[in-house]
């Protein structure tokens, strides 16, 4: 080949990559074009929220809850401020350095450290951690004093939620604590509104009124570094606080009915017979609820569960107890209603009643010698057993059931705030469904006296007594004021009947011979009542008078009552498990409630 046709080739080849290169660099330059377009067009959007992610943080707020107060404006639930010992990682070095001097200043257990390093593994080294919340005074004051000698770790003040009243209406306000998996598995699609707080209602009003209590998350849009570190505030979103409730208690008698049941186990429930309102719900032992607020140790938590006396039982919803002679009233209502007891009707009491010849079952009266001829009012003044089993006898297991129904007994008042029990009104198949026995004489003639199967609480013995002193209008009892109350329930009797009962009532008071005639003695008011004692366990008499029966076989004392008579303005009940007799274990407590109330409404 010659050298020009060498060279001739050669240019043929440059002149080719030119013409490919020409091909080349304009495709590349469409191509760059387009991936210009699609990123900066078409996916604008996607890589600008990329790109702020970057540079902002969203951090939520949490909402201040609501708070709770009595109807006198009594702050039952509110906040204070808690301390809680904080710890950056990265300028406090290595915990061997500062936690042995630390422990001098703080109290520190296994339970705060082990808590401490499961969020050192979870959060960046320059987040604050809590290695400790809930700090008691003295320990902030040491701690503030040497805090110069520990870079990285401080006390930070939060609001955290605090019961003021404490033991006195921790059955009723309830309490808050940290949330569960369960609470956030019952939340469903709820659980959003908690990403900023870590506490809900477990249980009383907290619980029930949790939705509103709560208020709604704020917002804070923060700029930060490349490390997170936060740099300034760019937007907020405020949060908005839960809303407040207002209740119907009274402070002041709520706190008179827990101190008479100081060092007893017993109930009192108060109520407004005209509206349903419940001006006090008193259970004793109580707990302090400001305990949970910052998570419970398992240790306390478990004692106050195993503790004999059951701290965080609520006697007065939860607590299911034969009335005893309490329930009598009711009884006499039903027989006038059916009809097959006249008022003057007499009875003869030997102080006792066989059933199944000279050697059958012997069911005592209260009163050894018996009380000889009994009509209706003075049965109920003085509370005549004798004549009671033969009422129960007249009206059959049936109607009393029917009767004890018309008045709430046997089903929930629908109370909300409360873990409500139902109570026991028994019938022939529930016996036979529930114990495979058939209903026996002797079953009606213990229901009779408010003994055997049949079971009350004493809120659900509170709204029936309340409906006697309104002449027969049953209230669903409420707590919170905003609330509108539901439509009342007439209990259909004929106004002479609820007249007489009334009367009786009023006759165990203010009669000569009425089993509550000493706290009746130097009243300015007129009161009506009836006392019960319900029986634990079967003992003679001699056996029950005696001192060294143990307290847990002594009998349950009752008492209801409404005052004024005539314009009745509260209707309680008292309940003081083992107490005894209802006239000395429970009569002079109500005695003592009826008159504060009384004398600061001006009824007395």
């Amino acid at each position: 080949m010659t050298d020009a046709q060498a060279a001739t080739r050669a240019a043929t080849r440059i002149q080719r990559r030119i013409y490919v290169c020409l091909l080349l660099v304009p495709l590349a330059i469409g191509a760059l074009l387009l991936r210009l377009f699609h990123l900066q067009v078409l996916e604008h959007e996607r890589y600008t929220t990329l790109s702020e992610a970057n540079r902002l943080r969203v951090v939520p707020v949490p909402p201040p809850r609501g708070r709770i107060f009595s109807q006198d404006g009594v702050l039952l639930a509110g906040h204070r401020l808690g301390y809680d010992l904080q710890v950056v990682a990265s300028e406090a070095g290595p915990t061997q350095v500062w936690l042995p001097r630390l422990k001098e200043l703080v109290t520190l257990n296994e339970v705060h450290l082990e808590r401490y390093r499961k969020l050192r593994g979870r959060r960046q080294v320059f987040e604050p951690l809590v290695l400790k919340a809930d700090l008691k005074e003295r320990e902030v004051y040491r701690f503030v004093v040497h805090q110069h000698f520990f870079p990285g770790i401080s006390v930070v003040g939060r609001s955290q939620r605090y019961y003021p009243r404490g033991l006195e209406t921790a059955h009723v306000i309830g309490y808050v604590s940290r949330l569960s998996a369960a609470d956030l598995e019952l939340l469903g699609e709820e659980r959003s509104r908690y990403v900023a707080t870590d506490i809900i209602g477990k249980t009383g009003l907290e619980r029930a009124y949790e939705h509103l209590l709560h208020g709604r998350e704020g917002y804070l849009e923060e700029e930060v570094n490349a490390d997170g570190r936060s740099l300034r505030v760019v937007r907020e979103s405020p949060a908005r606080p839960g809303r407040d409730l207002h209740l119907s208690l009274d402070a002041a008698l709520q706190f008179e009915a827990q101190m008479l049941l100081d060092g007893k186990r017993g109930a009192v429930v108060a109520i407004e017979p005209t509206t349903g309102r419940i001006l006090a719900l008193a259970s004793q032992p109580s707990f302090d609820p400001n305990l949970f607020t910052v998570g419970i140790s398992a240790r306390l938590y478990r004692e106050l569960l195993d503790a004999p006396d059951r701290p965080l039982y609520n006697r007065a919803l939860q607590g299911q107890y034969p009335p005893g002679s309490s329930i009598k009233p009711f009884y006499a209502l039903a027989a006038l209603h059916e009809e097959v007891r006249g008022l003057e009707q007499p009875t003869w009491c030997p102080g006792h009643y066989r059933i199944g010849g000279r050697r059958g079952r012997v069911f005592h009266d209260w009163k050894r010698g018996g009380h000889g001829n009994m009509s209706m009012l003075p049965a109920i003044t003085q509370s005549c057993d004798v004549y009671f089993y033969h009422l129960a006898l007249d009206l059959g297991i049936r109607s009393m059931s029917d009767s004890l129904r018309r008045f709430g007994f046997g089903e929930r008042t629908r109370l909300r705030g409360g873990a409500e029990q139902p109570g026991l009104v028994p019938t022939p198949e529930w016996k036979l469904r529930v114990r495979r026995e058939p209903w026996r004489k002797g079953d009606t003639l213990n229901m009779g006296i408010g003994q055997g199967f049949l079971l009350v609480t004493p809120l659900q013995l509170a709204a029936a007594t309340a409906a006697l002193a309104d002449r027969g209008v049953w209230r669903r009892p409420s707590l919170v004021l905003t609330e509108e109350p539901e439509e009342p329930e007439a209990v259909t009797y004929d106004p002479r009947h609820l007249h007489w009962v009334r009367e009786g009532m009023r006759r165990v008071v203010h009669g000569a011979r009425g089993t509550a005639r000493a706290v009746g003695r130097g009243l300015t008011y007129e009161m009506a009542g009836k006392t019960g004692t319900a029986q634990v366990v079967k003992l003679t008499e001699e056996r029950r008078r005696d001192k060294d029966v143990l307290e847990e076989l002594q009998d349950h004392a009752w008492f209801i009552a409404y005052a004024p008579f005539e314009k009745p303005r509260i209707a309680l009940v008292v309940l003081v498990e083992n107490g005894g007799s209802g006239s000395k274990g429970a009569a002079p407590l109500a005695r003592r409630l009826l008159d504060q109330y009384l004398a600061v409404s001006g009824e007395s």
